[in-house]
């Protein structure tokens, strides 16, 4: 958990004597949110789900060995 922010709104810039801006100044990496990260991960996945088994892609040119594994990461 972070430490918040002491004052209102005020999107993309740093406000002296908040606690959290001032981590922030010093460094501190933002909040970043898990389901954002999780709908990137898929977005990953999938793109490479639809590489592998294209027309033309290592699936159907056999590259991937006698038996596919793909995905059974």
């Amino acid at each position: 958990m972070t430490t918040k922010h002491t004052h209102k709104g005020n999107f993309g810039r740093l406000v002296g004597g908040c606690p959290r801006c001032e981590q922030l100044a010093r460094g501190a990496k933002p909040v970043s949110w898990q389901a954002d990260k999780a709908r990137r991960d898929q977005e990953q996945r999938d793109a490479a789900h639809r590489a592998h088994f294209a027309p033309g892609g290592p699936h159907e040119r056999r590259t991937c060995g006698p038996v596919c594994t793909f995905g059974d990461w």
